[in-house]
């Protein structure tokens, strides 16, 4: 780990709207190998949740992780509900934010894998995300009357145009969440620091056995070999599309990727690639774009 302070990035902002609520980190007790992913939105948050959650318990069944991981950040989550499940927990604790890094305190204790995909596979996943939105869950994001933040709503437009509105913009439309481009810039930033992995969905998708290893040795797991085919099962997408309530299967979707290039021109693909080299250096573009370093 970085011994100097000041190579540790520093926190520069706090943000408080719709999901965000920031300044709960500030006094965040960590603990010497607390696991934290750090994603935007529907970039594999929950893959990567199910992976640390069955490195650190050894495989078991069902997807223990919506419950034993919290995203500590989400507002309309009582903080001291969150704080109490983490002080009970006596195991190796993971925790999830969707923050970029200039909102986050980064602690030298916490180790941060760190979740990249496709952003136009990003957008397709968002807008079959926010189309799900219940009226109840959008009266808990657009509550309390004078909160800041744009107003959440469900789409109001079809997929290509607010793909294109993403393009022009960097906003998903009704969402309300941050912009994508620089939180993909910070966290890649980091990339060197040695308790931040880069993973990419894409990855996931082709090698998943390998990625999982790769983790495990990120976190200094020792993998039980007898173990590690139930621990590769278990974090399948059709396992843990199958494991969890009705209501929590939007997060799942069908993890896919490419839905766009059937709804979209060849100009209107290759225009995400031009917004994309004029927001991140160009490693980090064909990075996100493809999952291959290059740096």
């Amino acid at each position: 780990m970085p011994t100097n302070p000041a190579e540790w990035p520093v926190k520069t902002r706090e943000l408080n709207d719709a999901y965000f609520e920031s300044a709960r980190w500030n006094a965040f007790p960590f603990r010497d190998g607390d696991v934290v992913v750090a994603t935007y939105i529907k970039v594999g948050t929950t893959w990567a949740q199910q992976i640390v959650w069955q490195l650190i318990h050894g495989g078991p069944p069902g997807v223990g992780s919506l419950g034993g991981t919290a995203w500590v950040d989400m507002r309309i989550v009582p903080f001291a509900s969150i704080m109490q499940m983490y002080e009970a927990q006596s195991h190796r604790r993971s925790l999830k934010t969707h923050l970029p890094l200039d909102a986050l305190v980064f602690s030298p204790k916490a180790r941060y894998v760190v979740v990249g995909r496709d952003a136009r596979d990003m957008v397709w996943s968002a807008y079959n995300h926010q189309s799900a939105y219940t009226d109840e869950e959008l009266a808990l994001f657009n509550g309390p009357p004078g909160r800041q933040g744009a107003l959440v709503s469900r789409p109001d437009r079809d997929i290509r145009d607010y793909y294109l509105h993403f393009l022009e913009h960097d906003e998903l439309p009704g969402f309300g969440f941050t912009p994508f481009w620089p939180h993909v810039r910070g966290w890649w930033d980091a990339r060197r620091l040695p308790n931040v992995l880069l993973v990419h969905y894409a990855d996931l998708q082709a090698d998943l056995p390998g990625e999982i290893r790769r983790i495990a040795s990120f976190l200094e797991i020792e993998i039980d070999e007898a173990r590690f085919g139930a621990i590769v099962e278990h974090c399948g997408f059709d396992t843990m599309r199958a494991s969890v309530p009705l209501a929590n299967r939007v997060m799942f979707n069908k993890g896919v990727t490419g839905r766009w290039k059937d709804a979209l021109s060849p100009a209107e693909i290759a225009r995400c690639d031009e917004v994309a080299a004029r927001n991140l250096t160009a490693d980090c573009a064909h990075w996100l774009a493809t999952g291959e370093r290059i740096d």
